[in-house]
């Protein structure tokens, strides 16, 4: 499921201030999802699932939620009449060691309709190391 050209997620250089172009897929989220790079933390992991909703890759979503409350029929495909418009970071909140929070606002349109999610998304790290979604509150 290789993807050439820009991160879906738009990467690090988001936010900044300056007119970095965002990086590629391969250096931003291609190394934790065909990689199987684990992130580094909880801001990575949300870029990366964010990226793996536009791609349509349901095994990364899987294998990056945690176990306790992964939906039994999670089923996402890259729905060819939804196109993503970009992912806005608001907020990336490290509780302590093996806790955060990500507040994130995902833009998609869906049949010429304009959508946005926003979420403050809870993620913690397991007993192997690797950081896992866990839940999230939707916003207005």
């Amino acid at each position: 499921m290789k993807q050439a050209g820009e991160c879906p997620c738009g990467g690090a250089s988001q936010g900044s201030g300056s007119a970095k172009r965002p990086p590629g897929y391969v250096e931003c989220c291609g190394r934790f999802i065909e990689g199987g790079s684990p992130a580094g933390n909880a801001m990575e992991l949300m870029r990366s699932r964010y990226t793996a909703y536009v791609l349509g890759n349901t095994a990364y979503l899987r294998a990056t939620w945690a176990a306790a409350t992964c939906p039994r029929d999670l089923e996402t495909s890259a729905d060819p009449a939804t196109r993503w418009l970009g992912l806005q970071i608001k907020r990336f909140t490290p509780i302590d060691a093996d806790h955060a929070e990500v507040e994130f606002v995902a833009r998609y349109k869906l049949g010429g309709r304009a959508f946005r999610l926003h979420e403050t998304s809870r993620f913690e790290r397991d007993t192997n190391g690797r950081w896992r979604y866990v839940d999230g509150d939707l916003r207005d």
